[in-house]
């Protein structure tokens, strides 16, 4: 599981706006993709320097720039150079363990959200962190490696469907933590499946159940919650209209989003309470098997000590004990020993301690 925390302490004592890059450190270069359109024309390709972006900076067309990368400083540096960006908004973009939050500056919203994709080979929940960068005829999008949940929205941008072509650069921000939000179902219903697995074992046979697994669960839970719960604020704060960059036929959609958003916390809630509760049932089922050993446990050494007692009776090296020379002594005390434990089995029978 990645970690819950950051390590922010190296930023400490530093002026406001100064660029640390925090988070996974990545060997691989900065990769700089830019989608151009509008209704009738559409252009996409991969730049090899900032100073090719800025020529999308004042086109008529929407332009959508998206940055694999955030741990080159100077390419970071550069791109808000080029654009105006405020340098506080570029230290929260290299700053990988910021909340999801909405911030209107002057010209350009900056939005940060979360996308969270399952590791199927770790069974592991992966979070990234990606920063959008919204303005009147472009979006700047960073995220810290290729590989995103974007494709749906480029494949629409290629091939025309939809609207977003005919629209803003707002709808293609819509667009985007729209296709974050829908991501978050497809790991929901993971959960679901492993939630429901977990289930069907503990009622079977709890032995087969790892703790290990529901652990998993519940930490991948947490980690899921504490990157959707903000983005409802964030979708919340939009959809009111807080944010003159955001049109208001817009607006409409990013509502639609928020209700995605609440649907996902609310169904993540219960998940959460279900993990929970398998948990102690898992622990209530251990308590209840070790129960179960004391119990033999416990009638085995009741049963025995009477015995032990008679047992003992008879071990001591007295001279004068007058069943010692009996012809039939000892197998006299062999059946009142053997009568005493019957007699014990059937008492607690009858009790059902049996």
């Amino acid at each position: 599981m990645p970690r819950l925390t950051k390590k922010i302490s190296k930023m400490a004592g530093l002026a406001p706006g100064t660029l640390v890059h925090i988070g996974e450190k990545i060997s691989s270069g900065v990769k700089i993709t830019v989608m151009d359109y509008d209704e009738k024309k559409f252009t996409e390709k991969t730049v090899n320097s900032v100073e090719e972006c800025s020529d999308f900076k004042n086109t008529s067309t929407v332009t959508w720039i998206n940055v694999d990368g955030v741990h080159d400083l100077s390419i970071i540096e550069k791109l808000g150079s080029d654009f105006g960006l405020h340098p506080l908004l570029l230290e929260d973009i290299v700053n990988t363990g910021q909340r999801p939050k909405v911030e209107d500056y002057d010209g350009y919203i900056f939005l940060v959200l979360k996308m969270c994709y399952l590791d199927t080979a770790m069974k592991d929940v992966v979070t990234e962190q990606v920063s959008l960068v919204v303005a009147d005829r472009y979006v700047i999008s960073f995220q810290e490696r290729v590989g995103d949940v974007f494709d749906p929205v480029r494949n629409r941008i290629r091939q025309g469907k939809g609207k977003v072509r005919g629209m803003g650069a707002d709808y293609l921000a819509y667009a985007l933590v729209d296709s974050v939000v829908d991501n978050y179902f497809a790991i929901l219903e993971k959960f679901s499946e492993d939630t429901e697995k977990i289930e069907g074992e503990l009622a079977l046979d709890p032995d087969k159940v790892q703790v290990s697994d529901i652990h998993g669960l519940k930490r991948s839970t947490i980690l899921l919650r504490r990157s959707i719960w903000p983005l409802r604020e964030v979708l919340s704060s939009i959809q009111r209209g807080d944010f003159p960059g955001i049109k208001k036929h817009t607006k409409i959609y990013f509502r639609d989003v928020y209700d995605h958003t609440i649907q996902v916390v609310d169904t993540l809630e219960a998940m959460r309470d279900m993990v929970s509760g398998i948990l102690e049932v898992y622990l209530s089922s251990l308590s209840n098997k070790m129960n179960e050993v004391m119990k033999v446990l416990t009638m085995f050494a009741t049963v025995f000590i009477p015995l032990t007692f008679i047992a003992g009776v008879y071990g001591m090296n007295f001279k004068y004990m007058p069943e010692l020379e009996w012809q039939w002594g000892y197998f006299a005390v062999l059946g009142i020993m053997g009568l005493v434990g019957v007699t014990m089995l059937v008492y607690f029978k009858r009790k059902k301690w049996l």
